[in-house]
């Protein structure tokens, strides 16, 4: 009974993912594919489907073993806005140059769509990733990264971050060559040095 149970329900998953892929060629066909456009409304079903069965039973039921303490919240924060932000923002919006160029585009994780998965099911997307997304495998194999479960805390914080820490966050992001430059400039500045101001390159001629 339960295998009868089972293959009934493989069959009714397979069937529906075959109607997905027609639905997507025809509009392929049409429309072609860019990753600027949003998700139809089969697409979105199909993710939130293929979400739903990506996370194992066991997973979704888990409790998050750390401590959900301010100490733990914060160094999850500077986690955040060093390897997370540069896709789903500091505030957790998505609402990046990468964010909203994937395919599909980073969700706004202060919404109910994130928040209303259960730690478990937040832990398991962080370490293996979504298939088919901008969303990679991240942290140890084992159960017990701590890093990933305080993750999971400061996700739930999202919806309360104050614009005081999203401005100490922004002190965490990575920068980049001329960004670097530019705080040097201001530093020395603010210390009474010589600001050297970059040169510009030389022109080749062509003969």
């Amino acid at each position: 009974m339960i295998t009868h149970v089972k293959v009934k329900h493989l069959g009714l998953v397979i069937t529906f993912f075959v109607m997905v892929a027609i639905v997507i060629g025809v509009v392929a066909v049409h429309h072609g594919f860019s990753a600027r456009d949003n998700p139809s409304g089969v697409e979105r079903i199909a993710a939130t489907t293929m979400r739903e069965l990506a996370v194992p039973s066991r997973a979704k039921s888990m409790k998050n073993p750390v401590p959900n303490t301010p100490d733990n919240v914060h160094e999850a924060m500077a986690h955040w806005a060093d390897h997370c932000a540069f896709c789903h923002a500091n505030n957790g919006s998505g609402d990046t140059e990468v964010g909203r160029n994937l395919y599909p585009k980073a969700p706004d994780m202060r919404l109910a769509y994130t928040q209303d998965l259960t730690d478990g099911e937040l832990y398991y997307t962080i370490k293996n990733g979504i298939r088919l997304t901008g969303m990679p495998a991240w942290g140890e194999m084992s159960d017990a990264d701590e890093d990933s479960w305080k993750l999971v805390h400061f996700i739930r914080r999202l919806p309360q971050l104050s614009s005081q820490e999203e401005k100490e966050m922004e002190q965490l992001n990575p920068k980049g060559p001329n960004e670097k430059q530019e705080e040097q400039q201001e530093d020395d500045f603010l210390k009474g040095g010589d600001v050297t101001q970059p040169q510009p390159k030389a022109k080749h001629m062509h003969h």
